[in-house]
């Protein structure tokens, strides 16, 4: 098990990739190199907002609206509360994030195996871009080798010079953004104290995604997927590993890591997800 906590991370300002201001709070990171590898973060648009270009990954995002409206295309949004799954290879956008709206976002290695480029990685490769280019609306713009201007999506070009190779998308499994409101599911009892709610199972690897609730004194044994599960503590408090937890706390269990009992002191809940399975 790993835990981290919101009020012991520090903010990180999104680099020059896209316009506007946002900051990241990177909770919790996989394994460089690993097809699961990930990163959950929570993130707060700034003054300003925050845009982005229609574009596409080639990995997964999964995004829960803590405070706010998040919009996605010119007329979609996800209300306070609802939950988004950003799948590989679907496009999205282009976006234009109020000031305040805060999130918790977990991007993944998705179904294909092409895994997740890491944000350190990715800001260093940024860096070394604009030495030679230009991050603007979302593109980067730069001359090619004869000296003729050229642009390309900036999530793109980073991938690109980061791995030294093209960036292939593979085909994709979804049509659009899959946005789900979780209350207008029911709560399903799974123990003494613990219910869960998914909100759904996805590809052939078998991506979760939902929540978990449990009552005073419950105890839910965490990590006894076959994957890496993820929570996400939204209220409450518990116990887990000799410590107590509150709400914005991240941990990670490893495939087949538990049983790895989590205790609840008072009500509390969890977003949670199991990441693909290879």
């Amino acid at each position: 098990m790993r835990v981290s906590k919101a009020a012991d991370t520090g903010n990180e300002r999104v680099g020059t990739m896209r316009e506007g201001v946002l900051d990241q709070k990177h909770l919790l990171f996989g394994e460089d190199g690993s097809p699961n590898n990930y990163d959950l973060n929570m993130g707060h648009t700034g003054d300003g907002g925050w845009r982005t270009p229609r574009h596409r990954h080639n990995f997964d995002q999964i995004r829960y609206v803590i405070q706010g409206r998040l919009p996605y295309t010119e007329t979609d949004v996800l209300e306070e509360g609802w939950v988004g799954y950003f799948p590989e290879s679907i496009h999205y956008g282009p976006q234009e994030r109020p000031a305040d709206l805060r999130t918790m976002v977990l991007q993944c290695g998705g179904a294909s195996g092409q895994g997740y480029l890491s944000v350190a990685k990715r800001e260093e490769v940024n860096a070394e871009l604009n030495k030679t280019g230009e991050f603007k609306k979302g593109l980067y713009h730069y001359k090619d080798a004869n000296g003729e201007p050229q642009s390309t999506d900036g999530s793109q070009a980073i991938f690109e010079r980061a791995m030294g190779r093209k960036l292939e998308f593979a085909a994709p499994r979804y049509t659009d953004v899959i946005a789900m409101d979780p209350k207008a599911y029911d709560w399903q009892q799974r123990d003494a104290g613990v219910s869960e709610k998914w909100l759904g199972r996805f590809t052939e690897r078998d991506l979760r995604i939902g929540f978990l609730r449990l009552e005073p004194g419950a105890v839910y044994q965490a990590g006894q997927f076959s994957s890496i599960e993820i929570l996400f503590q939204i209220k409450g408090e518990v116990t887990a590993g000799g410590e107590k937890y509150g709400p914005e706390t991240g941990y990670e269990f490893l495939a087949n890591e538990g049983p790895v009992p989590v205790e609840a002191v008072e009500p509390t809940e969890f977003f949670r997800a199991v990441l693909h399975t290879f």
